[in-house]
């Protein structure tokens, strides 16, 4: 078969210009230390790293979420924190205004800080996150959630939301809490019943917050205790005041003797005088800042004497169970926030440790391994200097040389 000088030519230029590219490729893939720069490398390796890829940001994202959950979950830990140390200061001031020694003076400053406190108290409630989200707001993290209505009155206008953000395919947290549920649902009295002196009490009679003692005898009603006293005989009647019924009367009246209602049972110290009653009430909803009002205006109002005296124990008593009530609401609440940050610091843990899993599948299909690339390299050199030296040679013949 005859080969025309052209076709010489065009196959020698097309073997070289094959080589160089085979030798240019092979330098691109060292250059960037990767084996699959282009699908065609390796389809199937492609279309993997595809999927490592996607799952990697998919990763990213979920570990950038647990780490606002933390930062945020941070923060309401340490207005909580703030929160508890306050209501352990107040409860220290109930117990030192119940020293007999103080003066309406001595109270009255005492009286002025807790007011400091109640004021303190309404900002800690209203604490924000750094982008000035409040963190007990629910999902109205714009509004801001309490707010004085009126002198002692703090009224809550969040929601009951819970704003959870996602830190796994399979799970999500928590990042915020009502503050209705923290601050405003405080069961009063021991949490079962609440007792309390009438205002308009003479005597000196002190009644206990009390306990349960049969939780099967509850009835959920209400019930006033009248004291009698003709002469020096002192006596009580017990009313259930739901079904308006006496169920007992003319009960001789034993200083801090136990009194058993329906279960519950309590203690009335002192000499409560004729006339004076005492209601005994299933637990209900109170705010801290309702309590902190209420022990202020019992501070500011106190007056020297055994019946005043009187009259102040029995709202400090009020206060002091109020109050603990409240500290083991936010103890609680802070418990699960520090549960869920353990939870987030887990997620972050894990998505750490899932990154470099990834890492390594993307390294595994797609770097480049070094001593096999350049030894292709020097391999694809000797190929492309053999084309060109051949391609020399071969259009370096002629019958006119020969001659």
């Amino acid at each position: 078969m005859r080969v025309s000088t052209q076709t010489l030519f065009d196959h020698g230029v097309s073997t070289m210009l094959a080589r160089q590219q085979e030798v240019v490729k092979t330098q691109s893939h060292i250059s960037t230390g990767k084996r699959v720069i282009a699908p065609s490398d390796d389809p199937v390796a492609a279309a993997q790293m595809l999927d490592v890829s996607g799952a990697k940001a998919a990763n990213k994202q979920f570990a950038d979420n647990a780490a606002s959950v933390k930062s945020r979950l941070g923060q309401e830990e340490a207005s909580l924190s703030a929160i508890t140390r306050l209501l352990q200061d107040v409860r220290t001031l109930v117990v030192q205004s119940g020293s007999g020694a103080l003066t309406p003076g001595d109270l009255n400053s005492i009286a002025e800080d807790v007011k400091g406190r109640y004021e303190e108290l309404i900002g800690l409630a209203n604490a924000t996150d750094g982008s000035g989200k409040y963190l007990f707001a629910g999902f109205s993290s714009s509004t801001k959630p309490f707010a004085e209505t009126a002198p002692g009155v703090v009224a809550y206008f969040g929601d009951e939301g819970r704003q959870d953000v996602a830190v796994s395919t399979s799970r999500a947290i928590a990042v915020n809490d009502s503050g209705a549920d923290i601050l405003q649902r405080i069961k009063n009295g021991n949490g079962t019943f609440a007792t309390a002196a009438s205002g308009s009490n003479t005597g000196t009679g002190v009644i206990s917050p009390g306990s349960v003692v049969d939780s099967t005898a509850l009835t959920g009603h209400d019930y006033t205790i009248n004291v009698t006293v003709v002469g020096d005989v002192t006596t009580y009647d017990i009313v259930d005041s739901t079904s308006a019924t006496t169920i007992a009367s003319n009960v001789p009246f034993v200083a801090d003797g136990p009194i058993t209602i329906a279960g519950m049972q309590f203690a009335i110290e002192g000499a409560p005088a004729n006339g004076d009653s005492f209601t005994v009430q299933p637990s209900s909803s109170v705010s801290v800042f309702s309590t902190l009002s209420a022990l202020r205006t019992a501070l500011r109002t106190a007056d020297e004497g055994d019946v005043a005296n009187a009259s102040l124990t029995n709202a400090l008593n009020t206060a002091n169970s109020n109050l603990t009530n409240a500290l083991d609401r936010v103890l609680a609440m802070t418990a699960s926030v520090g549960t869920r940050l353990r939870e987030t610091e887990a997620v972050l843990a894990t998505n750490e440790d899932l990154d470099l899993n990834y890492e390594a599948r993307l390294s595994e299909l797609g770097d480049l391994d070094y001593a096999r690339a350049i030894t292709d390299l020097n391999f694809q050199q000797m190929h492309l200097e053999a084309s060109q030296k051949s391609f020399m040679l071969i259009t370096g013949l002629s019958l006119f040389k020969m001659l």
